[in-house]
């Protein structure tokens, strides 16, 4: 598949680029924000170096394998949202790797680590 050819939300990656509609980077996509039982698709939450925000569905004009385009200009790209809502915690796969104390103890207790996503 070519990097130009369009792709579902549901196919988007974490850390795909995202560009404002003259071409300047954004950001990369942290996560969709979708729900799978009524298959709506809402935006993307990106990360950017002014922190994490959020790229409504209506502002996004092509999602490709290489990129998502917006209809954002380049002025407005410091002026985006933050994502409200529910935090999200996510797992840290490697956690009970390694001879810490606390490494020994999740492994010990079999217990994950959760940490939340800013």
């Amino acid at each position: 598949m070519a990097d130009d050819t369009p792709i579902s939300y549901e196919a988007l990656r974490p850390g795909t680029r995202v560009v404002s509609a003259h071409g300047a980077e954004l950001g990369t996509v942290a996560h969709v924000l979708a729900d799978d039982h009524l298959d709506f698709f809402d935006g993307i939450v990106l990360h950017t170096p002014h922190g994490i925000r959020f790229v409504g569905r209506d502002s996004i004009d092509a999602i490709t394998a290489a990129k998502v385009t917006t209809t954002i200009a380049d002025d407005d790209a410091a002026h985006l949202p933050k994502p409200d809502g529910e935090p999200i915690y996510e797992v840290e796969a490697l956690q009970a790797t390694g001879t810490s104390l606390t490494a020994r103890l999740a492994r010990l207790f079999g217990r994950e680590h959760w940490t939340r996503t800013e």
